[in-house]
């Protein structure tokens, strides 16, 4: 792989990264910390919406945020063929 196509899948890594550790945040941060008292005004299987968010909801986003990842890196190394 040339440098400039190295420096390409590396950014789109990042990208790839950042984005996904945003959505992470949000979830973890804003639905369990920052939005708990709107949410909490919903009930999720007999949970206030807040609470489910803050000790379970964001793990359950991490996991599935794991499986994303690696669906995302399998075609990013495909398409600069870097991939096993």
């Amino acid at each position: 792989m040339d440098n400039s196509a190295a420096q390409a899948y590396w950014k789109e890594n990042i990208t790839t990264i950042l984005k996904l550790l945003v959505i992470w945040f949000v979830v973890s941060y804003g639905c369990g910390i920052i939005f708990i008292d709107e949410l909490n005004s919903i009930t999720f299987g007999g949970f206030k919406l807040g609470f489910w968010f803050a000790q379970q909801g964001s793990i359950y986003v991490f996991v599935i945020l794991i499986f994303v990842y690696a669906k995302m890196m399998e075609r990013i190394e495909e398409k600069y063929d870097v991939h096993e």
